[in-house]
């Protein structure tokens, strides 16, 4: 029985079944069958959303920042402007995923990423900038909540995180071989190079909203909102390409799960109490992440500037030394690849977090203070090997493996969303520790409370490695 719009008013146990059949066939196929343009779709969001993440920080350095016509107090608040737009629009656009569907919500927030980053290049005033730098932040947030959750819910459970570090390396491009061009940019001509910055992350955006109107909807949502036919229809074709990709006869053996599948109120979510404690535990960590991560991309170079504002040529080379540093981020994308199904996510974040941020920053700062070009660089390159580029990964893959499908991106949104209340705030307020602790002491303690919450995820999360989201989730933590 079917109400006006095609789902099911109350789903029989036929449609239980079914469901979980669809589900399992996409979890013992032997490889990823996405096309190659919403691979590409999705890879290139991540990538504007990390290349924006830090190349805001290229573009608001203490080589272009005067020809921008902003203060380093409106700077700053422009930064923080941008990430307190992540925030609603994480929360907003991904319930609107989990109520309407995870493809019309990826298209529009390439739109409004679009949108803001056009209206920077094309900012002349301080109110513009915090307009549309708010518009960007909207469409990142929601696009850093619903690339992951898409993947997640489209590729097998077999090597699931190796799989999305296919699109996450592709990405990460973003946040390591950007910032080496817009250094470049940033350095070749301060006057125009910011705006060129934020008119090539426009550009992409506008591209990739267009490719994303070819990808299918997720086989889990369709089977969630009841439309069987074209679930159904999308999994026939996956094991068809599965079956040649693979360069087999027949596909492996598949045991559906025993569980039920009911549309209801995302928020409903939080009513069983597995559930909440594994999101308020993940959206704990994400938030003393980014509490510990923003400020160094986006304010380390306006920090170094405070420390030698006199010297404008070592400045610079400074910005050039981050900016190439941010290569080191790429590179460690690619080696999370080897590990990412060998250590349990919840370790392996610990790691990221005590080994990357941690330790990367405080030896970053160190031999700043130093001046120690050389080994400031090369901690530079630690802190966004490991720290930024594993972290992040892992935080998707726990913020969207431990929750169940109806809630799936609402969840994470909520996780990821007021997560970034910790970058808004640390942006806002980390200068004005340095008078009292000193540099050292201010960048080290802003990295501390992540590897604390690190350790409390091994205790909280499942081990998730090769699992099927609903055996994790609906078949052992309940609906």
């Amino acid at each position: 029985m079917t109400d006006p719009r095609g789902s099911p008013s109350k789903k029989s146990p036929d449609v239980y079944s079914k469901v979980a059949e669809l589900t399992a066939r996409i979890d013992r196929l032997p490889t990823m069958v996405l096309p190659i343009s919403v691979i590409l779709a999705l890879a290139f969001g991540y990538f504007i959303a990390l290349y924006d993440v830090i190349d805001i920080g290229v573009a608001f350095s203490g080589t272009s920042l005067p020809y921008t016509g902003l203060t380093t107090s409106e700077a700053t608040t422009v930064v923080s402007m941008g990430l307190f737009g992540y925030i609603p629009g994480a929360i907003i656009l991904g319930y609107l995923a989990d109520k309407v569907g995870r493809k019309p919500m990826l298209i529009f927030t390439a739109l409004l990423t679009a949108v803001g980053s056009l209206g920077n290049a094309l900012s002349v005033n301080y109110p513009m900038f915090l307009v549309f730098r708010f518009i960007t932040g909207m469409g990142i947030g929601g696009d850093l909540i619903l690339v992951p959750t898409y993947l997640v819910e489209m590729v097998p459970a077999v090597k699931r995180g190796q799989y999305f570090n296919l699109v996450y390396i592709a990405g990460w491009a973003g946040l390591g071989l950007g910032p080496f061009l817009a250094s470049l940019i940033d350095v070749l001509n301060p006057a125009i190079g910011w705006r060129v910055i934020f008119l090539i992350g426009a550009t992409l955006a506008f591209i990739v909203l267009v490719i994303r109107t070819h990808a299918d909807e997720t086989v889990r949502m369709l089977a969630l909102k009841g439309k069987i036919d074209q679930a159904e229809a999308i999994v026939r074709k996956m094991e068809e390409e599965a079956k040649v990709k693979a360069g087999v006869a027949e596909l492996p053996p598949y045991n559906p799960l025993q569980y039920k599948v009911e549309e209801k109120n995302p928020f409903a979510v939080f009513r069983n109490k597995k559930y909440a404690i594994r999101i308020i535990s993940v959206m704990l960590s994400i938030f003393f992440f980014y509490f510990g991560e923003y400020p160094y991309l986006t304010e380390f170079l306006l920090w170094v500037n405070s420390v030698y504002g006199n010297d404008k040529a070592l400045i610079n080379e400074y910005t050039v030394l981050f900016g190439t540093a941010g290569i080191g981020t790429f590179l460690g994308a690619i080696a999370l690849r080897f590990i990412v199904e060998k250590i349990r996510r919840a370790i392996l974040t610990t790691i990221a977090y005590a080994v990357g941020m941690l330790l990367g920053v405080l030896l970053s700062v160190y031999f700043v203070l130093q001046n120690n070009t050389t080994l400031a660089f090369a901690a530079m390159f630690l802190t966004n090997f490991i720290g930024v580029g594993w972290s992040n990964q892992m935080n998707y893959l726990n913020g969207t493996e431990n929750v169940p499908t109806y809630a799936r991106a609402t969840s994470f949104a909520f996780s990821d969303g007021l997560a970034h209340l910790g970058a808004a705030i640390s942006t806002a307020i980390i200068f004005g520790f340095i008078p009292t602790l000193g540099s050292l002491g201010t960048w080290v303690l802003f990295q501390v409370p992540m590897v604390l919450m690190g350790i409390v995820l091994i205790f909280v999360l499942p081990n998730t490695i090769g699992q099927s989201l609903e055996k994790v989730n609906e078949a052992e933590a309940g609906i």
